[in-house]
């Protein structure tokens, strides 16, 4: 469940949702409160065991408005609780790096990043839940993403997603 970077993935390599039992629910631009409200429908309903979420970029990046990290955190953690109320296990993700937006310069991102990503990592830790840190493996010095992992700085590229998926199948295998 998540924006871009999650649909993406499906065109980038393919064979990932080909060989493993996975369902892409990625709309591309997608903030959070948006995915909020199509939870049940794209999860839920789908009946999954469990769900990864990845999204909070573009509510940083202000795609529908201005968003504070407790308006993402508050977002986040109802499509956890929705998750746990319908037995659905969840595996939270951490934002990726990002030093600047493409179609939205001069924003800072990558502090808000971080703080977002210290809140997702602490909420997991209390709600016992799985946390997969992405930040961390594709980080560059400037807390951007390593130019080799992406065309656009926001994106990966086929080796930025080489990186995520051991990464979040170590998190689906618990």
């Amino acid at each position: 469940m998540g924006n871009s970077i999650t649909e993406v993935w499906s065109k980038k390599h393919p064979e990932f949702f080909v060989l493993n039992p996975y369902t892409n629910r990625g709309i591309s631009g997608q903030t959070t409160p948006q995915m909020l409200v199509r939870f049940r429908a794209d999860v839920v309903k789908l009946n999954p065991k469990v769900v990864v979420i990845l999204g909070g970029t573009n509510d940083i990046a202000g795609n529908t408005g201005p968003s504070t990290i407790e308006m993402i955190a508050d977002n986040l953690a109802s499509m956890t609780e929705i998750a746990m109320a319908n037995n659905i296990k969840v595996v939270l993700c951490s934002v990726l790096p990002v030093y600047d937006y493409p179609w939205k310069k001069g924003l800072q991102p990558a502090e808000k990043i971080i703080a977002l990503n210290t809140w997702i990592k602490d909420y997991c830790a209390k709600k016992e839940i799985t946390y997969v840190d992405y930040f961390s493996a594709m980080a560059d010095e400037r807390h951007g993403l390593k130019a080799e992992l992406t065309s656009d700085g926001v994106h990966p590229n086929l080796e930025g997603y080489q990186i995520m998926e051991p990464l979040v199948q170590k998190a689906l295998s618990k």
